[in-house]
């Protein structure tokens, strides 16, 4: 399952409105066939990895990261069809899918084919990767994660407006791979008018996984970036799995205060700036008592001489 999951992440950002799914054909101990989703939505990765296999597909175990698709499209017959024609013996899932055309339909037209069926494993790490897709399905709204670039006190830039650069080059390269895994990145109006910025993936290789550009603003949009009146609009992306908000204060405050945030990228510099232009504005807040049991850190480790924090909206 843990090979399927990594295939599954090379899909990510270019499969919206479709999940990027992992898959893994085993046979007599060795991997015979491997998939994920194409960009697009399709072929699937189980398409794929029995495509991989050929003939070594039938008796094979299938490792996939979400339970195979029980409806057909004009785009491609059903995963769980696929599975059944190409003679596996076993299919082990991670999680089920929340999407009502499938929702427990795939595994038990499996299991009436005679086939075994096994879920669970690694599930935690399943729900991560497919955090937009699953989002989407049962928000009915894309993944929002929020990133943040600061200074020990919590600053974004100098009074003067400058802020280039608080964090360093390992920081940057992380925030350029988060971009790669998105479907749409967002700035704020104040942001694009003092920066202009490109929002692209400038990792080498990586380049033509830049998002889709989206600017928060009531006001003008700009040419081929999509406008967003207010952050209460991303239900109206159906076609994005995962949103990266990267700023600035403005926006970030905006979404927080909407509580439509699941994820926060805290990038802190080892550094000092005093009087400058606060990380957040105002998030709705009327006591600390609503602030707390809020956010769960899900990660912490060092990028260069800055740390990064990974908190995750607990919405129990």
């Amino acid at each position: 399952m843990g090979a399927a999951l990594a295939l599954g992440e090379r899909g990510r950002g270019r499969t919206a409105p479709n999940p990027s799914v992992g898959c893994v054909l085993v046979k007599d101990d060795r991997i015979v066939g491997r998939g994920w989703t194409q960009p697009g939505g399709r072929p699937h990765g189980e398409a794929m990895a029995i495509a991989d296999a050929g003939a070594e597909a039938r008796g094979a175990v299938a490792y996939v990261t979400l339970e195979p698709c029980a409806h057909s499209s004009p785009r491609g017959p059903a995963c769980a069809d696929l599975l059944i024609q190409a003679g596996v013996a076993r299919v082990v899932v991670a999680i089920g899918d929340p999407d009502p055309r499938t929702n427990g339909a795939g595994l038990a037209r499996l299991a009436e084919a005679g086939i075994a069926v096994t879920s669970g494993p690694r599930a935690a790490e399943a729900e991560r990767s497919l955090a937009g897709f699953l989002a989407r399905i049962r928000l009915g709204r894309p993944y929002v994660t929020l990133k943040l670039a600061m200074s020990l006190d919590g600053k974004i830039a100098l009074p003067s407006g400058e802020s280039r650069w608080i964090t360093g080059e390992d920081s940057r390269a992380h925030v350029h791979g988060e971009r790669a895994r998105a479907d749409m990145i967002l700035v704020g109006r104040g942001t694009y008018d003092s920066d202009r910025p490109k929002l692209d993936v400038r990792l080498p290789g990586l380049e033509p996984w830049s998002p889709r550009r989206a600017l928060l603003t009531r006001g003008d949009g700009v040419p081929e970036w999509h406008r967003l009146g207010s952050p209460e609009e991303i239900h109206a992306l159906k076609d994005v799995n995962d949103l990266f908000v990267e700023g600035g204060s403005g926006a970030a405050s905006a979404f927080l205060k909407a509580d439509l945030v699941d994820r926060m990228l805290l990038y802190r510099a080892p550094i000092l700036i005093g009087e400058g232009k606060q990380s957040l504005g105002y998030i709705g807040l009327t006591s600390i008592a609503e602030a707390h049991r809020r956010w769960r850190l899900a990660d912490s480790r060092m990028l260069g001489i800055d740390r990064l924090e990974v908190y995750e909206r607990d919405r129990l």
